[in-house]
């Protein structure tokens, strides 16, 4: 095999004002540097894009350093060792590894993880068996636990998060699941695909009165990736001693404020955990959820979308999609 001695990247040419737009990004070629003691080069084949990354796009403090102009921006992403100056990770091994969003990467063995492609499609670890289930299961069972009977409402119930949040909350005997999703396209996808009692179509208004109607008798969990409103009508539809997973909060990812803020008083009077979580603080958790995850895709107990954009060049447009709701599940860009 041709070892390549240049690849290309997506930099980011500019700081977006509000929502992001092309021109925000750049395509480059790149001189790939040679390899160290310990290091592999790997041909990347899935990248996973992911609603986080606008966040990283805005020079801020947050808990992970913003992106920097000129430099290429990283994600998650899959691919083959092509070279290896690491005894513990041979030419040939599928890794995932974190110096996404280029066609080649030079990493650290140490920081790149081996899947086993036998186990599920290599694509699924950037989704159901990647940090995308596993912030479903850990917000499920550590964060807003679900309790047997439960009813659980999630947000986002369409996308990479929330289609499996809703499936992992009946596999552990929730009552009831409600997703919301934009548009009556998603919702019957969140019916038919995804296995939910209830979908909500937020596009179509009074989220509030519908939430209502499919909750009747309120609700216990909520999983909120999306903020503002949604969280405002989660924190009145429930019941005292409810548990909220605060996931993300896309609705304000561009700067948008949003005069529906949530009545924190009523929380407290209702006594509601609301609580934060970020995936990182819970990777401990992929020994036990992997091999679960695993067995709920084989028996399709689990089932999964993605939405996939094909070539590095499209990469930006996929983030872009993914930050205005146009996937249904995973957003992904392959590689090849």
């Amino acid at each position: 095999m041709t070892i390549p001695t240049h690849t290309r990247e997506i930099h980011l040419a500019a700081r977006p004002n509000g929502a992001p737009v092309a021109t925000d990004f750049a395509l480059v070629e790149q001189e790939l540097p040679e390899l160290a003691d310990g290091q592999i080069l790997v041909r990347n084949t899935w990248m996973s894009v992911d609603p986080y990354m606008r966040g990283r796009m805005d020079d801020k403090p947050s808990y992970i350093p913003p992106f920097e102009i000129g430099a290429a921006l990283e994600g998650s992403a899959i691919g083959t060792v092509i070279a290896s100056k690491s005894p513990d990770i041979a030419v040939g091994t599928t890794v995932t590894h974190f110096a996404g969003w280029r066609e080649h990467s030079v990493v650290d063995a140490a920081s790149a993880t081996p899947i086993d492609p036998a186990l599920a499609a290599p694509q699924h670890f950037l989704g159901a068996l990647g940090t995308t289930g596993l912030t479903a299961y850990a917000a499920l069972t550590e964060v807003a636990t679900v309790r047997p009977g439960d009813t659980v409402f999630i947000s986002a119930a369409a996308g990479a998060v929330g289609s499996v949040a809703g499936q992992i909350a009946k596999a552990l005997g929730a009552k009831r699941v409600i997703g919301s999703a934009g548009g009556p396209v998603k919702t019957r996808k969140v019916l038919a695909e995804f296995g939910f009692d209830a979908a909500i179509d937020y596009r179509a208004g009074d989220l509030a009165g519908q939430l209502a109607e499919a909750a009747p008798d309120g609700i216990d969990v909520y999983l909120d990736s999306v903020g503002g409103e949604h969280l405002k009508v989660a924190i009145e539809a429930l019941n005292p001693q409810g548990r909220v997973a605060l996931v993300g909060a896309i609705s304000g990812y561009n700067g948008e404020t949003d005069r529906k803020a949530p009545d924190l008083y009523l929380a407290a009077t209702k006594e509601i955990t609301l609580r934060g979580m970020l995936v990182t603080s819970y990777l401990p958790l992929f020994a036990e959820y992997i091999p679960k995850a695993a067995a709920w895709l084989a028996d399709g107990t689990l089932r999964t979308a993605e939405t996939t954009y094909e070539g590095l060049d499209q990469a930006p447009a996929a983030l872009l999609g993914v930050l205005t709701g146009a996937n249904t599940g995973k957003m992904l860009v392959h590689l090849g």
